[in-house]
């Protein structure tokens, strides 16, 4: 496939009039909505918003990539758009950017498209290239220097591989001939899965490259470290972690027999193969723009040795522990079991939901109310909430040999009553109980290090987490949580309106993050503590999560002079999402206008759920929006309650914001 097939004409943005990266990635996003090639502006540009909070895809250069792969794109498509000028697209080398590249990507793209996208990112590597874009005046001169580039390298491989082939033959043939197309200067081969370099050279490093979309900068990085290494004459083998899975996996051979091993990534990667080996971990931009100091260092050794912990992860030595902080350790660990908990929640809510509703219509003995409380319910989905969530956590903290151990401790939990806050401690007891273990059998013969993850961890972490557990944990978390339960039901009205507007202002204060999580994590544990009959601050955090799109929808429904016509356009996307109780719709109004955003959706939140508890409103499904709210005691109350903070908050912010020409 031509990468041209992506690069439609259309879409071209020939003179950015941007001045900023926000402005830039409005005008993109505009153009490929136009296009059709999208169905939810606003979703694809918080995935891209999301993206660039990882690290900036201003690559340096003059040349900015931002992309994103999400559900919101119907097909493979890439905006090239020039800027005569140049903006601040905070850029890893703090040059302005000329040249972009916005990418969207369908969440099942095809393996051609991603390796379409994979070819552009590639050449965006050779300099003179770029230069030539930047001469082009008009969409056909850009696409006839694609198409001509693209040409011009699947040449350039063919003669590769039929040299490779000629040498293979000529080697089975006993022969030292060397092709005439072939290498006359030593080199060995550019080509994907080869090991590039010099082949009379005795350096020889392994790479791993990947970045959390993996669609541009993971292969930015392999084609930087290799051209480099070429340049340098040392022999490189590059793995990609890349849309597609790991491509051209590294052999323990080849491990074993590297001087060096570089690790340009974004996101986890297997590591325990490296142990023992001198491992530089950076970022996956550093693959990009310090290609040749990574493999300097990695050529000399330079570089702290990685030690695994029992085939599970580890750290290199001397490697920074100090670079983050205990509360932020604290919250991703919290948050790693939380996201695996959540599928049992919403599936196991809902459809427990929908049994109350049949139950309401029919009896408890009516089969089907019987069979959907069996599977969502005590029995089935729920039963698992806190032993998944204790698990996690440890697994975070311990990695896998306190994954079992986080389990049984938090299914303890369930048992004896301890509940959400018993489920919690059992997962960072077991992880830390791991950690313990290790350092406690680190001096045991080498002999055994492979009886310590199958017996000696599951043993004693067991042991030791049940037995704390045991007479610790759920003694004390059992009674509390009895206590909080019975505080919670006992609260007089004015007492339960302030919890639910601390509740549901707290969903809007960071949309999706620790103040977010915390108010659903809070909502959860008292709905399974409750026997999943309490869904009263499920109602609290459920209104307030739904009130920040739900506001952005009507600000720019009835305030349209205040925004743009790609922020009104985006403003429709909102309600569906306000609906359906997906917070971070209203993420890229945030981002763009903090202030008067945030404030105007945390008075909005707070207002809808203090009035959920005013009224004395019980929603028992844990997710679902205006899907579910028919399951509420008062349904029409509950929808009373999301309108009145809704409209509250698109107030005012309507009333609050700037006209985009007033703010210019």
């Amino acid at each position: 496939m031509r990468i041209t097939d992506l690069m439609i004409q259309e879409t071209m943005i020939m003179d950015l009039q941007a001045t900023t990266k926000e402005e830039a990635i409005d005008e993109l996003i505009a153009s490929i909505n136009r296009s059709g090639r999208i169905n939810d502006p606003v979703l694809f540009k918080e995935m891209i918003y999301k993206r660039e909070a990882e690290s900036s895809t201003g690559i340096g250069g003059g040349i900015a990539m931002p992309h994103a792969k999400t559900t919101a794109v119907n097909e493979p498509t890439v905006v090239f758009a020039k800027s005569r000028k140049g903006l601040d697209f905070e850029a890893l080398d703090d040059e302005p950017a000329h040249i972009f590249f916005m990418i969207a990507a369908p969440e099942g793209a095809a393996n051609t498209h991603l390796r379409t996208l994979a070819a552009l990112s590639r050449l965006l590597i050779d300099s003179d290239f770029i230069s030539q874009l930047m001469s082009t005046d008009t969409p056909e001169e850009v696409t006839a220097l694609f198409d001509a580039k693209q040409a011009e390298e699947a040449e350039k491989k063919a003669a590769k591989e039929k040299a490779e082939a000629e040498k293979a033959a000529n080697a089975a043939n006993g022969t030292n001939a060397v092709s005439g197309s072939g290498n006359t200067n030593g080199q060995k081969q550019h080509t994907s899965g080869l090991i590039v370099g010099d082949a009379s050279s005795d350096d020889f490093v392994v790479a791993v490259t990947a970045c959390p979309t993996g669609i541009a900068h993971t292969f930015m990085a392999e084609d930087a470290l290799k051209k480099k290494a070429q340049e340098m004459g040392v022999n490189i083998r590059v793995e990609t972690n890349g849309s597609e899975g790991a491509q051209n996996v590294l052999t323990a051979d080849e491990i074993a027999r590297a001087k060096g091993v570089i690790i340009a990534a974004d996101k986890n990667v297997e590591m325990a193969r490296f142990d023992g080996k001198p491992v530089l971990q950076r970022p996956v931009s550093d693959g990009i723009r310090k290609s040749e100091e990574l493999i300097r260092k990695a050529v000399n050794g330079d570089a702290p040795i990685y030690r695994s912990q029992d085939g599970n992860g580890g750290k290199s030595e001397g490697e920074s522990q100090g670079k983050v902080s205990v509360g932020s350790k604290i919250y991703k660990d919290l948050m790693n079991g939380i996201s695996h908990m959540l599928p049992f929640v919403v599936g196991g809510g809902i459809l427990l939901a929908i049994s109350f509703l049949f139950e309401q219509i029919a009896s408890p003995e009516n089969p089907i109310v019987q069979l959907l409380q069996t599977i969502g319910g005590g029995t089935g989905a729920f039963h698992f909430l806190i032993p998944v969530l204790a698990g996690f956590i440890a697994m975070s903290i311990g990695d896998r040999p306190a994954l079992m151990p986080g389990m049984v401790g938090g299914l303890m939990a369930v048992n004896s009553n301890a509940g959400f806050l018993g489920g919690l401690a059992a997962g960072f007891l077991a992880g830390y109980v791991v950690i313990g273990l290790r350092k406690l059998f680190k001096g045991l013969p080498k002999a055994i290090d492979g009886l310590k993850p199958i017996l000696l961890y599951p043993v004693f972490g067991l042991l030791i987490v049940g037995a704390i557990s045991f007479y610790v944990f759920d003694p004390i978390f059992g009674s509390l949580n009895t206590w909080l339960v019975d505080a919670l039901g006992n609260l007089g009205t004015g007492n339960a309106v302030l919890l639910g507007l601390l509740l549901g202002g707290m969903m809007s204060i960071d949309m999706g993050g620790p103040f977010n999580k915390a108010a659903y994590t809070f909502a959860i544990g008292v709905f399974t503590s409750s026997g999943n009959t309490d869904g009263a601050w499920m109602a609290a955090v459920m209104a307030g999560g739904m009130v920040p799109p739900l506001a952005i929808a009507l600000a720019t429904t009835f305030f349209k002079s205040k925004f743009t016509e790609q922020e009104r356009k985006s403003g429709l996307t909102n309600y569906v999402l306000g609906f359906s109780f997906i917070t971070e719709g209203a993420i890229p109004f945030a981002a763009a206008d903090p202030l008067r955003v945030l404030t105007s959706c945390i008075i909005g939140s707070a207002v809808a759920g203090g009035l959920t508890q005013l009224w004395s409103i019980n929603v028992p499904a844990p997710h679902g929006g205006i899907f579910v709210a028919a399951l509420a005691n008062h349904a029409l109350l509950f929808l009373l309650a999301v309108a009145i903070g809704a409209v509250i908050s698109g107030l005012v912010l309507g009333l609050w914001k700037k006209s985009p020409t007033a703010v210019k």
